[in-house]
């Protein structure tokens, strides 16, 4: 596997997702990280060695991660030049590596893409939010009995209104969409017509059960 301007590490294998659907992690697993705009400059490294001390404690040396470095937003639009704010390179390691962590992306302005958040979780697939919420002892909590508290939520992510099927004002595309509910599905309560972007948000059972 090659690429452009990543750099794999010198140690370590990739995680394998098996045909029963889980994944097999080896004891040093090669793991991509996207930097960031912003803040990530700051958080990111320090995010990286808070993960490696909690993997140091929890395995005492036994296991470890090849951290590797992969590119979007500002520092992948200059490195690969052409306003390349998401380069493809980055979505293959993603896909191929199987388990990331990124930091915060801004919206590129005036480089064709509304979120770079919202494209990699398009682009990939990355329909489900998962969200363990337990109480930590010792932590000051409103909660009654917040050691009770031990629940996971999942959240559709690619779906309703981060489908991103939208259409800015005054474009001649929303002029189509507009045009054709007017006429066609009989919708009369789009309130400013002339100036008015549109969006659809579709939902399918498949999605929400």
């Amino acid at each position: 596997m090659t690429y452009q301007h990543i750099k794999l590490p010198a140690m370590g294998e990739r995680i394998e997702r098996l045909s029963n659907g889980q994944l097999n992690v080896p004891d040093v697993p090669m793991i991509p990280f996207i930097e960031g705009d912003g803040i990530g400059v700051d958080v990111t490294p320090a995010m990286l060695k808070v993960v490696d001390a909690a993997v140091e404690q929890a395995y005492a040396g036994q296991r470890k991660i090849a951290w590797f470095e992969i590119f979007a937003g500002a520092k992948a639009a200059n490195l690969y030049g052409n306003q390349q704010y998401l380069p493809q390179e980055t979505l293959e390691a993603l896909d191929a590596f199987k388990v990331s962590i990124k930091g915060p992306l801004e919206t590129p302005v005036g480089g064709g893409i509304r979120s770079l958040n919202v494209s990699i979780r398009q682009q990939l697939d990355l329909y489900a939010c998962v969200r363990p919420i337990r109480y930590f002892n010792g932590v000051p909590s409103p909660l009654k009995e917040p050691q009770k508290t031990n629940m996971i939520i999942f959240r559709e992510n690619s779906e309703d209104i981060y489908a991103g099927i939208e259409w800015a004002a005054d474009s001649p595309e929303v002029e189509k969409v507009i045009h054709f509910l007017k006429t066609e599905m009989g919708v009369t309560k789009i309130r400013f017509p002339k100036h008015c972007g549109i969006g659809i948000k579709p939902v399918s059972q498949e999605g929400t059960t």
